[in-house]
């Protein structure tokens, strides 16, 4: 399945097309929450919130495991896009060979000149481990991308109101609330709503919207939400 073109050069103008700055108050940004659908579902959403990341040579992303089960933390071997190779921060994880949460936000990445990346791909954790990755991230002066899609497959009406409780959650960092958390990237997004209590920072919605209100049809749809924080 090809989430995105396969082109360099179509790949380059759609990317220019959605990395638009949301026009939004931001203050200083570090780190995003972004959904990682195909390009022509969620494209324009995560756009918004990449455009807001400062330019820096290296970041972090963090996703959810769709195809391996496993606890903990894993990396990935290596990423290549149309764009070229990215650079893998060496590390001392257990190795994936692919995971589309993390390889469909490198583009975006590489046109805002990004060089380098440590890929985590989160397995089951339970919210004491999250703690404790937080922490450890909390050290790294890096761009934290953090990728997950919100409800899936329900019928509108109904995932409009899980996929609002859930950003309320997020965006009140509602520890409490962790397990009404409905989205594929849970461990990711429990991980930054531990981050950003530690740091002091707040995540702020950008844009949301289902499959349904971009393509215009379908009985079950997937959510998507962008943040910066």
């Amino acid at each position: 399945m090809n989430w995105y073109p396969q082109k360099a050069d179509e790949l380059n103008r759609i990317l220019k097309s959605f990395l638009k700055n949301p026009e939004i108050d931001v203050k200083e940004v570090h780190g995003i929450i972004v959904p990682h659908a195909g390009y022509e579902f969620s494209g324009k959403i995560a756009g918004k919130a990449f455009a807001l990341l400062p330019k820096k040579e290296k970041a972090i992303v963090i996703s959810p495991s769709h195809y391996a089960v496993f606890h903990g933390l894993m990396s990935l071997e290596n990423i290549e896009t149309p764009l070229g190779e990215m650079k893998i921060t060496e590390n001392d994880y257990k190795k994936l060979n692919y995971e589309h949460a993390i390889d469909n936000e490198i583009p975006f990445l590489q046109k805002l000149g990004y060089s380098e990346v440590l890929p985590l791909v989160v397995g089951g954790i339970s919210e004491k481990e999250a703690e404790k990755i937080a922490e450890e991230l909390s050290n790294k002066p890096l761009p934290i991308i953090i990728s997950t899609d919100l409800s899936h497959f329900l019928p509108y009406d109904i995932a409009v109101k899980k996929d609002r409780e859930t950003i309320k959650i997020i965006e009140d960092l509602d520890l409490s609330r962790l397990k009404e958390i409905d989205a594929c990237g849970i461990f990711p997004v429990m991980i930054a709503m531990y981050l950003c209590k530690l740091r002091g920072w707040k995540p702020h919605l950008i844009e949301y919207k289902n499959s349904q209100d971009i393509i215009g049809e379908g009985d079950g749809v997937v959510g998507y939400a962008s943040f910066w924080f």
